[in-house]
């Protein structure tokens, strides 16, 4: 919109509040279930390798590039981007990709509160059959005891049939995601990252133990870090450096939100490595949980999108402990939801708030219920309008629920857009001399990595978003 760009007055109270809400932000259901997943299915060890080459030379400088919009335009997405083109001296049109943030974070968040909300589910299922044996005087019993295999993995089709329960946990979280965003940046989303990643992090570490004592770890580890090149083709090299990418939340307005509360005093490529680093290190962790009791109970590694919400809580129920520990597994994937939803939902929020000169409490409310809506029809598409097509149309998109095309359009098109004109902004367009400012970086470094994002974070994008669009050139 038009009109001047309001400078917000939020900020984080310490570099380590923006750290861990940052990793927050990053860290989501894309480390804890879609990244074991794609490694399951591309063969393990050589698309890790690709996966951690991707995140270095091309997901960490645009780490940095979006954090320094923030930073620099000290607002929203939109008028982050708008300020750092007027003191660039160039087109206001750049805001285009500005847009585009605002408009993805609130369509992934009105699919991934749905996706949350069978998370909270099976943290139901998981909590009720762990106190159910304590109470008994097993508490080191196997998960759901006495269900036969073909149920427990049932349990989610009769989920997606449970239109009430679904609504009921979509609206739990989003209602608690509301809650925290409301309540500002420093009362708010500080407090939050502060409590909820060293919990999640605790999780993470100590079902990993238990995953190497009573899972099969050596096949595990075999499994991640053992590259088969031959497994490494064109389509597993396209899902890495989707994953590389898109799993640290650029493009979704997140970090140009975030970076606009950084103090000027903070060093900002450190702190995007530290960023990067977490966020390839949880997904690599995530893997070594997981794997471990896949292959200690003989399941396929190459399960699919059914590894966390299928596989896994039958796997739970032949370990010992898998009652205790299948509830804190999916504790740990409700936290990492919940801090990936708060920075999703804190981008349109902010938006509202500098924008549109509204308040907090009313920019939440409103985008909060609008997100809320968009999110029923992803969940009544699971049931009674799975047979609602958006885009019959468009062939990629010709067969897609509601639920799979805002989840397709937003991965294969408003993302890969997004970060490709990200990197061509501050890569061309932005003042050198205010990028290299806000970077702190001199010589051979600033030039290594504005090479980085002038030359090679476009084209690995532009493959993404092409393949994406073509995947029959895959072929």
């Amino acid at each position: 919109m038009a009109g001047p760009t309001h400078v917000t007055t939020e900020g984080w109270s310490s570099r380590w509040a923006f750290i861990l809400a940052a990793i927050g932000a990053a860290v989501g259901l894309g480390n804890v279930w879609r990244f074991p997943t794609l490694a399951g299915e591309n063969g393990g060890g050589a698309f890790v390798l690709f996966y951690i080459g991707c995140v270095v030379l091309i997901g960490l400088p645009l780490i940095l590039s979006e954090i320094i919009i923030g930073r620099a335009g000290r607002s929203d997405a939109v008028g982050s981007v708008r300020n750092v083109a007027e003191q660039s001296g160039v087109s206001r049109g750049w805001t285009t990709f500005g847009w585009m943030e605002i408009i993805s974070a609130f369509l992934i968040l009105s699919f991934y509160s749905v996706v949350a909300g069978w998370v909270i589910y099976y943290a139901g299922v998981m909590g009720g059959d762990f106190f159910g044996n304590l109470f008994s005087g097993a508490p080191f019993a196997g998960a759901l005891q006495g269900e036969e295999a073909e149920a427990i993995q049932g349990r989610m089709t009769s989920l997606f049939g449970n239109i009430p329960l679904l609504l009921a946990m979509h609206t739990v979280f989003m209602g608690v995601t509301y809650a925290i965003v409301a309540r500002g940046v420093h009362d708010g989303i500080e407090k939050a990252a502060l409590y909820l990643m060293p919990a999640f992090f605790v999780l993470l570490i100590a079902i990993t133990i238990y995953g190497a004592f009573v899972g099969n770890f050596g096949q595990a580890v075999a499994f991640m870090f053992t590259p088969d090149f031959s497994k490494l083709d064109a389509p597993a090299m396209n899902a890495a450096l989707g994953q590389a990418l898109f799993s640290m939340s650029l493009g979704s307005a997140a970090l140009i939100t975030y970076g606009a509360y950084v103090s000027k005093d903070t060093k900002l490529p450190p702190t995007a490595a530290m960023i990067a680093v977490a966020d390839t290190g949880v997904a690599i962790i995530a893997g070594l949980m997981i794997f471990p009791i896949v292959f200690a109970v003989g399941l396929d590694p190459a399960a699919g999108p059914t590894l966390v919400f299928q596989s896994l809580p039958v796997a739970f129920q032949q370990m010992p402990g898998g009652s205790l520990i299948g509830f804190l597994f999916f504790v740990l994937i409700f936290f990492a939801a919940l801090t990936s939803s708060i920075s999703l939902l804190e981008g349109p929020v902010s938006w509202g708030i500098n924008e549109l000169g509204w308040s907090r409490f009313k920019s939440a409310t409103i985008f909060s219920l609008a997100i809320f809506i968009v999110g029923i029809a992803c969940l009544l598409s699971l049931n009674v309008w799975s047979d609602v097509r958006l885009l019959p149309f468009w062939s990629i998109f010709a067969e897609s629920s509601i639920f799979d095309v805002i989840d397709g359009f937003t991965g294969k098109v408003m993302l890969p857009v997004a970060a490709f004109l990200t990197a061509i902004f501050i890569g061309w367009r932005a003042d050198k001399k205010l990028v290299a400012a806000e970077t702190g970086l001199e010589g051979g470094l600033f030039a290594l990595w504005r090479f980085l994002v002038a030359w090679l974070a476009p084209i690995g994008v532009a493959v993404i978003l092409v393949f994406g669009l073509f995947p029959g050139l895959l072929a």
